[in-house]
């Protein structure tokens, strides 16, 4: 059965999840909302009325979204909303769920394609290919994984690039 994983995006762009049947998400999305703005009361009220579960991840999830995010280069790009509705969506797949995560965040729907997470984005078209990241020196050209910020030998600051990429299996 599909079920949605709403993203802080989800709020912000008024999305519904009462026309869409089971929906969830975690408290961490309600904390990332700015208090007292409609996102905030949406997620409030959908959650008081039963039409949004509010669920928090297992800690093997976790601990699964940390490691794919880390091999993926991810690593320091994600919140901790993030990183809890991608374990959330996980465990709904390891349940015989068939997640969907509604978000228009790239590092998200780039981890939900490396972790086979369906995904779908509101106000954008998504991504249209899957990433993995190197972090690298400017100066001395020294590859490095995220989280790494400064080269560990000319102390540059460190920028991104894409290591490697395939095609996206848009949900």
């Amino acid at each position: 059965m599909t079920v949605l994983v709403l993203d802080t995006s989800a709020f912000i762009m008024g999305f519904n999840p009462t026309k869409s049947g089971e929906a969830y998400s975690v408290r961490a999305v309600e904390e990332e909302l700015s208090a007292g703005t409609m996102p905030q009361l949406r997620f409030r009220m959908f959650s008081e009325k039963g039409e949004l579960k509010v669920q928090a991840p297992s800690l093997r999830a976790e601990g699964m979204v940390e490691e794919a995010s880390r091999k993926a280069g991810e690593s320091g790009y994600l919140s901790k909303a993030d990183r809890e509705v991608l374990a959330l969506a996980l465990d709904l797949k390891l349940d015989g769920h068939e997640p969907v995560i509604v978000s228009d965040d790239y590092a998200i729907q780039n981890l939900a394609e490396h972790l086979q997470i369906g995904h779908s984005s509101l106000a954008n078209f998504g991504i249209v290919h899957r990433f993995d990241w190197i972090m690298y020196c400017p100066a001395c050209y020294r590859r490095y994984r995220p989280p790494e910020k400064k080269c560990r030998v000319c102390g540059t600051d460190l920028r991104r690039k894409v290591l490697s990429k395939k095609k996206a299996t848009r949900s």
